[in-house]
């Protein structure tokens, strides 16, 4: 009989239930609240799912942020400071690793930065904690852990792109801004200097790749979301890099493949004063 696998990029609650007693697995609780950085920590600490590991967006899933605010306010770590957390958190090359939250946004960047270094025995629990806990599922308070192991990154450059890239981007690329409509329009900007985006940039909001239930949409309905831009070759971007990973994973539920992440995103594109700006509604 074969093996079974691990379902991608997302697994149902009925699945992750089913499945919580597997040696192979790591369950990842990334809950995180821009407005209070310790919010997802405490909540983890209060109740999260059986064996899962917590693991900190700016602390573990981000390298300090610079100075000169290059590289965004959440910069990607190296692959090899990335390797030592999994490893010091106990995820190896062997496991199946499921990441949850409970907002749809940090999830996804856990699954990308695992397939960014050539991981991709990885999904998001769909719906998070609120449907786990719709499903009837319980939650333990206190920490989770697992032994050290060994993590070895093949990393995918291919995956990634920086300003200079972005800026000089094909005419035929399309770039995607995954904020709020809002704050690509430049009307408001609550967290970086500069209001507005990337000039060239359309707009698909992150959050229209949820139902009302917080779950992802359908393929076919992200397949309508994205369907101006299908076949073409695509960067995503945001405002830190974080929330694009959802439009990442939405794209590859639609099963449209090869969208690569400028990591940066808009907080990196604004560190330096010289690079253009735009505002209003493009395409």
């Amino acid at each position: 009989m074969a093996e079974l696998q691990l379902p991608t990029p997302l697994v149902s609650t009925a699945w992750l239930i089913e499945h919580l007693a597997d040696s192979k697995l790591r369950i990842v609780d990334v809950r995180f609240s821009l407005a209070d950085p310790l919010a997802g920590y405490m909540a983890y600490r209060e109740g999260h799912i059986p064996g899962a590991v917590y693991l900190n967006l700016e602390a573990d899933l981000s390298a300090p942020l610079r100075p000169d605010r290059k590289g965004g306010r959440h910069p990607l770590p190296t692959p090899e400071a990335f390797a030592r957390t999994l490893s010091q958190a106990g995820i190896g090359n062997e496991h199946w690793v499921v990441a949850y939250d409970d907002s749809g946004m940090v999830a996804p960047r856990l699954w990308w930065m695992l397939r960014w270094l050539g991981h991709d025995a990885v999904a998001v629990l769909d719906g998070g904690v609120r449907a786990y806990l719709e499903a009837g599922g319980k939650l333990e308070p206190g920490s989770s852990t697992y032994p050290p192991t060994t993590f070895t990154p093949h990393p995918r450059p291919e995956m990634l792109l920086d300003a200079e890239a972005v800026a000089g981007r094909s005419v035929d690329t399309v770039l995607i801004d995954s904020r709020a409509p809002e704050r690509y329009r430049g009307e408001v900007e609550p967290l970086d200097p500069v209001a507005g985006h990337i000039p060239g940039a359309i707009n698909r909001n992150w959050a229209d790749s949820l139902d009302t239930s917080g779950r992802f949409k359908s393929a076919q309905a992200q397949r309508a979301r994205f369907a101006e831009v299908e076949g073409k070759d695509l960067i995503v971007y945001c405002g830190s890099g974080v929330s694009a990973t959802a439009n990442l994973l939405a794209l590859e539920v639609a099963g449209i493949k090869g969208a690569r992440l400028y990591a940066g995103s808009w907080s990196d594109w604004v560190s330096d004063p010289s690079r253009p700006v735009a505002r209003g509604e493009e395409g």
